[in-house]
């Protein structure tokens, strides 16, 4: 096995989805071919791995995207009119990480 790095370039390895994977929640097809950056390496069976966003396919860009605007409602609705006057523009039209936690075997270096 690879020991992983924090900070190390990475793509999940585009396989068939087997029934173990099912039953542990551990792989999804959606998850192939995504390149990101080691974020925190748990173990072997937990790599934290922060997903570039101009990898996702358009349906997980889609889900991200509509969670991106449910997490800035939700935000800007639980500040004081005070608070947002604080923040600026950046700060109120944050873009949160997409982060998945996938196993050793199934990311290669890029």
């Amino acid at each position: 096995m690879v020991a992983w790095k924090e900070g190390q370039r990475v793509r999940v390895v585009a396989r068939e989805v087997t029934e173990k994977d099912r039953e542990e929640n551990r792989y999804f097809a959606h998850m192939g071919g995504l390149t990101g950056i080691v974020q925190n390496v748990y173990s072997e069976e937990e790599i934290a791995v922060k997903m570039d966003l101009d990898s996702l396919t358009s349906v997980s860009a889609d889900v991200h995207k509509t969670a991106t605007e449910r997490m800035r409602d939700q935000f800007v609705g639980s500040i004081s009119e005070e608070q947002k006057k604080q923040l600026t523009k950046e700060e109120l039209a944050f873009t949160p990480h997409y982060v998945l936690l996938v196993r050793s075997a199934d990311l290669e270096a890029v």
